[in-house]
């Protein structure tokens, strides 16, 4: 959290999550209807989560349980991206479509790493309680 951040929506992390959430709300419209409570739920679920664990660790004011909540987030890119690599086998999304989502994951978790190191190398100065 740099000196700027006022609250979870100046993070970095979750502006680049977000724009996967946005991204990946629009590419499952298309998925076939069949999909609609596997695939297509799956990964509406999962976009939702990342923002919504980075802000709620965020709101923990603790620099471990922010940085758990941060790691759920992080596993949750990872689930969409597997989620997408099947969508794009199955033949619901194009190969542009793929690396477009590909490097806007990838974005969010070097991000979000970066957050987490932070969070890691500053939690030792915190007094003990």
């Amino acid at each position: 959290m740099a000196d700027s951040t006022r609250n979870f929506k100046d993070l970095e992390c979750w502006k680049a999550a977000r724009e996967v959430r946005i991204y990946v709300r629009d590419l499952i419209t298309t998925f076939p209807r069949f999909e609609t409570f596997d695939l297509t739920e799956n990964i509406r679920l999962a976009a939702r989560s990342i923002t919504r664990n980075i802000s709620e660790g965020y709101g923990r004011f603790n620099f471990q349980e922010n940085i758990q909540f941060c790691k759920v987030a992080r596993g949750s890119l990872y689930e969409i991206w597997d989620d997408l690599i099947t969508s794009y086998d199955e033949g619901f999304i194009q190969k542009d479509q793929l690396e477009k989502v590909s490097l806007l994951i990838e974005e969010a978790i070097r991000t979000l790493n970066g957050y987490i190191v932070y969070m890691e190398r500053n939690k030792v100065k915190l007094p003990a309680n």
